[in-house]
């Protein structure tokens, strides 16, 4: 998705595939392209529409024109969903947390186990029946481990990123969903962080 403006015209263009989510909100005076409906929410505009997989759209003291540049071949991402996008948003016209908690809910169903506490995953509580607990503190001042260029920085990110609760984990058995896999670092040191604070058993 692209949006870009010279001194006259706001030009928004969204990919053939719909890779990137892209809409289009109203001001009383004026028009929004933004890549979240939230971002329309915190600036007070009403949600119109998203903008089309192959479409451009014009934007200037005429008013809005829509041109197609490609048919649209819709192919989402489903990182939006999972990771990427704020739970508050929606994409295509789907709650991106009713989403989140409608997956953890099918994975509680694929794969039940017994245990005391479920952390990180409303959705798979909620399904299951096992209490849901705050077990990690996120550090919202760390972040994203995965795309930092060495190994070192990787684990000393992690590290830095989550901070178990013994108090609310010690002698428990957890159930932790990890909302994405690139290589298994997280799972590992999130692993022993538990186990150093008392947990005695660690369902992912």
């Amino acid at each position: 998705s692209l949006v870009f403006m010279d001194e006259r015209t706001l030009y928004a263009a969204r990919d053939p595939y719909g890779v990137r989510p892209l809409v289009l909100g109203r001001l009383e005076r004026g028009w929004v392209v933004a890549s979240e409906t939230a971002a329309l929410d915190i600036v007070g505009a009403a949600y119109v529409r998203e903008i089309e997989p192959g479409e451009l759209l014009e934007i200037d003291a005429e008013g809005l024109r829509s041109t197609r540049f490609a048919a649209a071949r819709r192919a989402g991402c489903v990182f939006e969903y999972v990771y990427l996008a704020r739970p508050d948003t929606k994409i295509a016209g789907r709650s991106v947390i009713a989403a989140r908690n409608a997956m953890g809910a099918a994975l509680a169903r694929e794969h039940p186990v017994e245990a005391d506490l479920v952390i990180a995953a409303i959705g798979y509580a909620q399904a299951s029946g096992i209490p849901y607990g705050q077990g990690l503190v996120k550090n919202a001042y760390v972040g994203r481990t995965f795309i930092q260029p060495t190994q070192t920085l990787r684990q000393l990110g992690i590290r830095l990123k989550l901070n178990p609760v013994r108090e609310v984990i010690e002698g428990k058995r957890l159930v932790v969903v990890d909302d994405s896999i690139v290589r298994g670092n997280t799972q590992r040191a999130l692993v022993r962080m538990l186990r150093e604070a008392g947990v005695t058993e660690v369902h992912v």
